[in-house]
């Protein structure tokens, strides 16, 4: 499908397993082990059977979240960000590869506007985002006190599934547009996002997990295995 020059364009991509080689959520849960914040077993145990769920897209949404936050909100904010910037220099920083962020400024050159839209929540992702040079971010939203701390529910739409085309749509008509008045671009690795995969106009299956790389194949989808050796020549 060739790119109507008139209309904005907007390149959106999933954030664990595509433009990161790992789960984002999921080392977060391994690194409150590892600095003492969960029982190293229990917590473990729990994690990969969410883990499972969500691979397997049968993820209850709302309680993983109330799991994955309880120990940020059990040690309140500055404890939170000391710990998340452990994090980011620990496991993020070294696992974001060069493909990533070349095609992330590929998109930014040439005038898209780029999002990271992603079903983890705003708690880890936000500096991973910045980190990437990607200031649009659309996660899952964390309810909060009166206090302004989170209180383990999600507010508004879960960004997974579905809820990624509501979000967006959401985003779209905060701007007074629609799908139909952008050129729209969106890369994920998951089964999970077929929703909006089919939405936009160039649906990119990217490192795709095997179901999705038997779906892009057979509707024609472009694949691009960014961590790959070629992926230096990727990108749209």
């Amino acid at each position: 499908m060739t790119s109507d020059p008139r209309r904005p364009r907007l390149a959106l991509f999933d954030l664990d397993h595509t433009l990161l080689p790992i789960d984002s959520d999921y080392e977060w849960g391994e690194f409150t082990i590892r600095i003492g914040w969960n029982d190293p077993v229990e917590f473990a145990r729990r994690n990969d059977e969410f883990y499972a769920h969500y691979q397997a897209g049968t993820l209850d949404v709302h309680d993983y979240v109330r799991f994955a936050t309880e120990a940020v909100r059990q040690r309140g904010p500055e404890a939170a960000a000391a710990a998340h910037a452990q994090f980011m220099r620990e496991v993020i920083e070294p696992a974001i590869q060069p493909q990533a962020r070349a095609l992330l400024r590929q998109h930014q050159a040439a005038g898209d506007d780029v999002l990271i839209i992603t079903a983890t929540n705003e708690f880890v992702t936000r500096p991973i985002a910045q980190a990437l040079g990607v200031p649009e971010l659309l996660a899952m939203r964390l309810a909060r006190d009166a206090q302004g701390w989170y209180t383990g529910e999600i507010d508004g739409i879960p960004t997974m599934r579905e809820g990624k085309v509501r979000r967006m749509e959401q985003w779209l008509a905060e701007r007074r547009l629609s799908w139909s008045d952008v050129e729209s671009t969106f890369y994920s690795d998951s089964m999970n996002d077929v929703p909006l995969l089919e939405k936009v106009n160039h649906p990119v299956a990217t490192n795709p997990d095997p179901r999705l790389r038997a779906l892009a194949q057979e509707r024609g989808w472009r694949i691009l295995d960014l961590f790959t050796a070629s992926a230096s020549q990727a990108a749209s």
